[in-house]
């Protein structure tokens, strides 16, 4: 990256020194002698020291809950070409490196990477970024007093990339657990992590803005700041200036692979939220309502008939979901959900998912310049992936995938052979094979056994469920 020079002017550095020479000669007009003249700065030098931020004793109060998480993955190669692992992707996509594609067949070198994490509960809960974690053969878990703990991953959510892991141990320091609602922009925060592998390293800056969506990534609100961020400080808390966690960092902004000045973090309210359904139910249920929406502009206000620009604008409906059963339309602006004011599109989404499927919530809109209130019963998102924890995992040679029991069928924890050439991947899972459901390793076994040359296998990827046909003769 090319670093821009800035040459500041001779002439003018010459003419700044000769007045300041000079100064003492000159006589302003009303003034007999202008050496006689005190000017009295508005903010002394011990003032301006003391406004600035003091990091030092954050870091020490909260520094001991930072941890560095170490993780081996298997990894594999391409034929041709040296490719990285599906499970890496997801890592290099957050830090905008871009990485090779390819059919990719098993090689028994270890992959190893890097991330961060924090202690959320002197037991040995620990908070980090799916991402980090997410498809790791093991897990280990490096304290602030140089101990090394085995770790266990008690589940990850990918659509949130949040993941939540265990170590076996008692009375360690616990970061205190903020309110990122209640931040602002323009405050100070600092990030711990150990970015490129450097633990405990600390990085600052300010609350650049809040609630930003970034594509793929609707389901969470991000505080977007100017923190030094790296690969390594994934899964790291971002603090405020109390020394309470307001966010998990996740994810930068860049066109060259580096920190460009823009970082994410998710905040720490929706990460707890998701915390609290993996610990409990080994999965996340999220609320959906169907519908497509978009950003009021002051043109589209304007045409709406609004005071200001406020609320989503409905898009489009899904035939037959929760907001059609409702009577909610396209050309609606949703301006409040659930009793929550929705300020921007961007904040609908997030509040959508965090409603329980099966409730009844209100829902106001504004239609043709008047205000309504619409009953809608939230429907749910199909969880993506269920909890690593449950289910010992099982090889099933003949097809080539690794599974794992999960609430919803057959996790698939490693696809190799037949399985990945024909496109299944880790995070699909089996739900039945050439018409029959499947719910356990041994019910997929037989249903492989009894196939002929070919196997249809019923696969749920995200909400959408596919054929994926195996050729195995």
């Amino acid at each position: 990256m090319k670093e821009a020079t800035f040459k500041r002017p001779f002439i003018a550095l010459a003419v700044a020194a000769v007045l300041a020479a000079g100064c003492s000669d000159l006589t302003l007009p009303g003034v007999r002698d202008a050496r006689a003249v005190t000017v009295q700065p508005s903010i002394t030098a011990a003032a301006a020291r003391s406004a600035l931020p003091d990091f030092a004793s954050l870091v020490e109060q909260q520094g001991p809950a930072v941890v560095k998480i170490e993780v081996t993955k298997a990894q594999r190669t391409a034929a041709a070409s040296q490719q990285i692992p599906p499970e890496m992707q997801e890592f290099l996509r957050r830090f905008g490196i871009p990485g090779p594609e390819g059919r990719l067949l098993p090689n028994p070198a270890p992959a190893h990477g890097v991330g961060s994490g924090f202690i959320i509960s002197p037991e040995g809960t620990i908070l980090t970024n799916a991402h980090v974690v997410d498809g790791a053969d093991e897990v280990t878990v490096k304290l602030s007093d140089k101990r090394e703990l085995k770790a266990k991953v008690l589940g990850v959510d990918r659509m949130t990339d949040v993941a939540v892991v265990k170590v076996e141990a008692s009375n360690l320091p616990a970061v205190k657990i903020g309110d990122s609602s209640k931040t602002r922009v323009g405050e100070w925060v600092a990030a711990i992590g150990s970015p490129f592998g450097m633990e405990h390293s600390v990085t600052s800056g300010i609350v650049s803005a809040k609630s930003r969506n970034l594509p793929n990534e609707r389901l969470v609100p991000f505080i977007q700041t100017d923190v030094a961020v790296n690969p390594g400080n994934s899964g790291g808390p971002l603090f405020n200036m109390a020394g309470e966690v307001i966010g998990i960092n996740s994810q930068i902004y860049s066109t060259t692979g580096g920190y460009m000045g823009m970082s994410f973090a998710i905040p720490i309210d929706v990460a707890m939220k998701v915390k609290e359904q993996l610990v409990a139910h080994g999965k996340v249920t999220r609320g959906r309502i169907g519908v497509t929406v978009q950003e009021m502009t002051p043109a589209l206000t304007q045409s709406f008939g609004l005071d200001k620009a406020r609320g989503a604008l409905v898009a489009s409906v899904e035939p037959g979901g929760p907001a059609a059963k409702s009577g909610l339309q396209a050309g609606d602006v949703v301006v409040g959900f659930d009793g929550k004011p929705i300020a921007s599109s961007g904040e609908l989404p997030s509040i959508v998912a965090a409603a329980k499927p099966g409730e009844t919530v209100s829902v106001r809109v504004m239609r043709q310049g008047a205000e309504r209130e619409l009953k809608l019963t939230v429907g749910e998102i199909p969880s993506e992936r269920v909890s690593v924890a449950g289910g010992p995992a099982l090889q099933q040679g003949k097809l080539g995938v690794t599974v794992r029991p999960g609430d919803d069928g057959l996790v698939v924890e490693q696809a190799e052979g037949p399985a990945a050439k024909a496109g299944l991947r880790p995070g699909d899972v089996i739900v039945g094979v050439n018409g029959t459901p499947v719910r356990s390793a041994d019910e997929l076994k037989s249903a492989v056994d009894a196939a002929g040359k070919s196997v249809a296998i019923l696969v749920q990827r995200g909400e959408a469920r596919l054929y994926v046909p195996v050729p195995i003769g």
